[in-house]
């Protein structure tokens, strides 16, 4: 096993711990018609980022909230139709941190983070950090920042835990060591990352830091 010492862990969601890849093409190609984009180029820059700020690459300043609402009411009321689950590992890993503080950092916003982890059967930490709740999305670090503060620890001294590039930016600029999951992009595109593992299948947790697999 290979040591990760931190004082606390924190996580990305979407890619990293729960997959809604099925769910979110859906939505974005119900959606990107009516806007007249191209729903290929509008998906190609979008994981790990803000849908406001991914949006607000397309249209203009005055379009945008409503556009973000239109799409976010679309994943909505998709997903009953399925399409998001857990990854690999994570309810394991998460439901047994053995003390180790935890925390989400994620760029959805509160309701589609818990209509998600629910549905995954992913468990929330007491300290979460949703989109609604910075002024700048990844890749900024704001959200790791707060995350840190609010369990009072430094930022430098977490770990981050993320699949996209944006986020490993995000991670590393709050002075985090970042681990990467292979699970949304190819491992080349992740090299930022101070290590790139395949998922958390295998990675456990003790009171000070994660445990993972000698293949990392």
């Amino acid at each position: 096993m290979t040591a990760v010492p931190c004082a606390a862990v924190l996580f990305d969601t979407d890619g990293t711990l729960v997959d809604s890849t099925p769910l979110i093409e859906r939505a974005a190609r119900a959606w990107a018609g009516a806007y007249g984009i191209d729903p290929d180029e509008f998906l190609a820059g979008a994981h790990g980022r803000r849908t406001s700020d991914r949006i607000a690459e397309f249209l203009s300043p005055g379009e945008v909230r409503a556009a973000t609402e239109r799409l976010d009411g679309l994943e909505a009321e998709l997903l009953a139709e399925g399409g998001v689950v857990a990854l690999p590992g994570v309810p394991a890993l998460l439901n047994s941190m053995n003390g180790l503080p935890w925390a989400i950092v994620t760029s959805m916003d509160t309701g589609q983070l818990r209509a998600r982890t629910r549905v995954a059967g992913v468990p929330l930490p007491e300290v979460v950090v949703t989109a609604d709740e910075v002024t700048r999305g990844k890749p900024d670090p704001e959200g790791y920042l707060l995350a840190a503060h609010r369990l009072g620890v430094r930022a430098g001294d977490c770990v981050v835990v993320e699949d996209a590039p944006a986020g490993i930016r995000a991670g590393k600029q709050a002075g985090a060591t970042v681990i990467a999951v292979t699970t949304s992009h190819a491992p080349g595109e992740l090299a930022e990352a101070d290590l790139v593992i395949p998922d958390l299948a295998g990675v456990t947790a003790t009171k000070t830091g994660l445990l993972l697999p000698t293949t990392a």
